[in-house]
């Protein structure tokens, strides 16, 4: 009988951590030992992992010791210090910080889009992309395979978990602070009410924001560049044209993008349509003529990524306008980690 191989979650006790336990217990079970760790603070704590109570160890080089895949689950500082120490004690990094996505040596990698990247890993480290990136890119490979992708245009319509627990805590606490004032009728009149802005530049509560992440060059947010950065190297299309306008929105989980994707050949929007339809990863709900489209209130807490309103352009014959959704804690971070690691279990188990 072949041993299953043995996996670590460090960061279990985090907003995508949580989530990744509660995938864990729902995939096939391709895992042995799954160990749980965190910092030392949240040792000890016990939590529930397929149906057993599992006692969180605080991280150290030896909590990696007969770890075969780690997934780290942890603000970029904490998995650039720590992927590399996993990684030298044995284990495969599946890593789903910002730490490693642009590392000529680390493979970025989206199961339905380039599973055969996980084997190119020469310093035991895989990356996850990031979750507005991971929102759509599943659908633009499926559209890629079959028009062969020459420039993405989109807009993010980003949710307040995307900026972690905080995000979440501070739309909840401004939503509170606005229900029932009859507010936004009036220049400024949340600022009045909404003091506390959390991560977020402005008021999130009853408004939109066009910002998410940090200031780069030239005026654009760190968000916008991993869009572009990120979906040429998933894509392999190292002159692949992207630009993006990333906006955060009033929406607890569940990132959307409206998105413009020119292509080398004439598309046509059935044939667009039947392949998102059949493609593994992706739901299609396409019928605005009975107001039938993915929103994220219908989208969190699902897998698939979520395509509607796919259009021919108007102006192009080259290019198609959809709409996506997918939920920033599942495929959008834990799930699709989840996938990687399966893909390294199943080599392993060779």
């Amino acid at each position: 009988m072949i041993k299953k191989p043995s996996l670590a979650v460090v960061g279990a006790t985090g907003a995508v951590g949580t989530v990744m336990l509660d995938i864990l217990s729902t995939r096939p079970d391709v895992w042995g030992e799954i160990r749980l760790i965190a910092s030392a603070r949240s040792a000890g704590k016990k939590l529930m992992c397929r149906g057993e109570e599992l006692t969180v160890v605080a991280l150290s080089p030896e909590a990696f010791d007969g770890i075969d895949v780690a997934m780290f689950d942890v603000p970029d500082e904490v998995s650039k210090e720590w992927a590399p120490i996993a990684a030298a004690r044995g284990a495969v990094v599946v890593d789903n910080s910002g730490a490693f996505r642009m590392d000529k040596k680390v493979p970025l990698v989206v199961p339905e889009v380039n599973p055969k990247d996980t084997k190119k890993r020469p310093k035991g480290i895989i990356s996850n992309p990031n979750c507005t990136t991971l929102s759509m890119i599943v659908a633009m490979g499926v559209l890629h395979r079959k028009y062969e992708l020459k420039e993405l245009v989109v807009a993010s319509y980003q949710a307040a978990s995307g900026a972690g627990q905080s995000g979440i805590d501070t739309l909840r606490a401004q939503l509170d602070d606005v229900a029932g004032k009859g507010l936004g009728d009036k220049a400024g009149d949340l600022r009045t009410v909404v003091k506390d802005f959390g991560p977020f530049p402005a008021p999130l509560a009853m408004n939109v924001v066009p910002w998410a992440g940090s200031l780069k060059n030239d005026g654009y947010s760190s968000e916008e560049l991993k869009v572009r950065n990120e979906s040429r190297k998933i894509l392999g299309l190292a002159d692949l044209k992207v630009s993006a306008t990333c906006v955060r929105v009033p929406v607890v989980t569940t990132h959307s993008l409206a998105v413009h994707a020119r292509f080398a050949r004439e598309v046509s929007r059935k044939d667009a349509q039947d392949a998102l339809a059949n493609a593994a990863g992706v739901e299609l709900v396409d019928d605005p003529e009975n107001h039938k489209f993915p929103t994220p209130a219908d989208v969190v807490g699902t897998d698939p990524t979520w395509v509607g309103r796919v259009r021919k352009s108007l102006d192009d014959p080259n290019a198609l306008d959809l709409f996506v959704c997918g939920d920033n804690l599942r495929k959008g971070a834990a799930l699709n980690t989840a996938q990687i690691a399966e893909l390294i279990a199943v080599e392993l188990s060779k």
